[in-house]
């Protein structure tokens, strides 16, 4: 049997009703036996009023399914965050789900992402996989067919409006077919639990109510007959009764209603002059998602949400905690929270006012470093700890006759361990070398000996600890020659890691009587002057060597003084100029070594 009129059927049996169908909301019968769905499901702020105008509020930040068809496997989701308040939430995003095609998503500042990556819209009609995408001043629209069913999806920012026509039953499902279905449309999400927050005593409930009922005063009282503003009064009392009254946030609601009339065709014509409703400009493609589209001292900017913030501002706090690596540290401004307390973040910077912060243009994340050496850094020392110190200010500008920013020093430091001195501990195994030598008719010994000081006061001995770096005099006397007749040359010194001159690796301390101009510690004095000379070096030992000793190897000649300049004649970068004879005899070799 069959009811062309309700549009319902219903199938007996010889004992009962087998099964029963009826045109149910958002469907509407035309009359024909024709069941047809033309429903609009509005979202804002927390609030939802489905196809047939039945309200019910998100209490979470959670996400949820607005409209889900088993069939098709596409869903519509709407994701819920707070702003001011840690306790109310609003929609925040729409995701257009297509379980065999991309993903859309509407975002705040009139932003979408297919598949993740930003695209750009216009007025002009974009078509992503089947999905006609525009945009202008008053938000984004997508519109789109599936299985027969026409929706067209807007979403603003802060209002969601979903409009169906489709010629048979709708079988889908979620909060826009069912508001008070929330436990089921719910969709996994881990921590979008809403948190605790303390009431707001300034609100009056009373004048809110007066407020909302607007709607049933001209102009919207034409509209009435075609749309119901009860639950636009309801979401808009049971939102501004707990939450404040600013960001536009009233007239959200009375715009949502106009757009719902507007959509019946109804024209509510100047109703923003009556509501004394002032639109602001949207933060287009400028908030991070930790950010949300509000009023900073009556500029429309981006504010911090209240969850986010809370981790900072509970402890009195503009960011994170120093970051310290070995001679650096970082410290990270929250960019919101600097624009809440006016605080202009171009103005800041450390002690040395060239070093500025980086503002991070996608997190709005303003990040200063510096190391022990930069930025005015003040580097303090102690028994066990070495310290660093610089600080975030307002920069100083003594032309400005006025300021209206607040005055800013955060000081932050950073404390290592202070390094400890590597005593390798080079030992002398004698505390001086001779050689008995001779050479044509001269008989003579050599003795290098080692010392501490520039003024060879210091004998080092076996007992006498180098470090690492530390500088030692080596000195080469010569007894058995006459200082008028002959001089003495260094001609080269070098260091093995065994006992052997010619082993290897080698390193070259003195080459053709200069310091090697590789090395910047050598030193070589009165070489060729006399009867004895010295050198000097900074102590080193052999990389990736087990063996601990160093040899010190010296190669001496003998110089006639007669028609001979016996000094070598070095350049300034270390290289001697061999143009001089000098050399007698054979040369002689005299070692020693340390050990650690």
């Amino acid at each position: 049997r069959q009811d062309l009129e309700t549009c319902s059927s219903m199938t007996c049996s010889n004992s009962s009703i087998a099964s029963m169908e009826t045109c149910s909301p958002p469907g509407q019968c035309d009359g024909n036996g024709i069941c047809s769905v033309k429903g609009l499901c509005t979202v804002t702020g927390p609030t939802v009023i489905d196809f047939s105008e039945q309200i019910n509020s998100v209490s979470d930040r959670c996400e949820y399914s607005l409209l889900h068809d088993q069939s098709t496997g596409f869903s519509l989701k709407a994701n819920f965050l707070e702003r001011r308040r840690r306790d109310v939430s609003f929609v925040d995003s729409l995701t257009l789900d297509f379980s065999d095609s991309d993903d859309i998503q509407l975002l705040q500042g009139h932003r979408v992402k297919v598949t993740g990556s930003p695209v750009t819209l216009t007025s002009s009609v974009q078509t992503f996989s089947g999905v006609d995408l525009s945009k202008d001043q008053t938000g984004v629209t997508a519109n789109f067919s599936l299985d027969g069913l026409s929706m067209s999806v807007f979403f603003d920012g802060t209002t969601a409006q979903i409009y169906l026509n489709k010629s048979n039953s709708l079988t889908y499902e979620g909060l826009c077919v069912d508001s008070s279905s929330s436990s089921s449309s719910r969709l996994p999400k881990s921590h979008c639990l809403m948190k605790l927050n303390t009431g707001d005593d300034t609100i009056d409930c009373a004048v809110v109510t007066q407020q909302c009922s607007i709607l049933k005063s001209a102009p919207f009282s034409s509209c009435n007959l075609y749309v119901d503003p009860e639950p636009y009064i309801i979401a808009c009392r049971s939102t501004l009764c707990k939450y404040p009254s600013v960001d536009n946030l009233r007239c959200q609601f009375l715009e949502a209603y106009a757009k719902a009339c507007e959509k019946k065709q109804v024209d509510l014509q100047n109703w923003w002059t009556t509501a004394q409703y002032h639109p602001e400009l949207i933060c287009e493609d400028k908030c991070s998602d930790h950010e949300f589209c509000g009023d900073i001292h009556g500029n429309t900017d981006c504010r911090c949400r209240a969850i986010f913030a809370s981790q900072y501002t509970e402890q009195n706090r503009l960011g994170g905690p120093t970051v310290c690596q070995d001679n650096t540290a970082s410290l990270t401004l929250v960019g919101c929270l600097l624009k809440e307390k006016s605080i202009d973040y171009t103005h800041l910077h450390l002690s040395d006012q060239t070093c500025t912060g980086v503002m991070d243009p996608d997190s709005h994340m303003l990040s200063f470093s510096f190391s022990s050496d930069s930025c005015g850094t003040e580097v303090k020392t102690n028994n066990s700890q070495v310290t660093f110190t610089n600080a975030v200010m307002t920069r100083n500008s003594s032309s400005d006759v006025i300021t209206r920013h607040d005055k800013v020093f955060i000081e932050f430091s950073c404390s290592h361990p202070k390094p400890q001195l590597q005593n390798v501990a080079f030992k002398i195994i004698d505390n001086w070398f001779v050689t008995f030598l001779q050479s044509g008719e001269w008989k003579y010994s050599v003795t290098m000996k080692a010392y501490s000081d520039a003024a060879h006061t210091q004998l080092l001995d076996p007992k006498s600890d180098i470090r690492l770096n530390q500088k030692i005099w080596i000195v080469l006397e010569t007894n058995g020659l006459n200082k008028d007749v002959v001089s003495v040359v260094t001609d080269s010194c070098w260091a093995t890691s065994e006992d052997s001159p010619n082993s290897t690796p080698r390193y070259d301390l003195i080459r053709d009587g200069c310091a090697n101009a590789d090395d910047g510690t050598v030193n070589v004095m009165g070489n060729g002057e006399g009867t004895s000379n010295s050198f000097s070096f900074n102590m080193f030992e052999f990389s990736g060597k087990e063996t601990s000793e160093v040899y010190l190897h010296c190669q001496l000649q003998l110089c006639v003084k007669k028609n001979n300049n016996c000094v070598p004649g070095c350049s300034f970068a270390g290289r001697r100029r061999r143009s001089l004879r000098y050399r007698r005899g054979a040369p002689a070799l005299i070692s020693m070594v340390w050990t650690h």
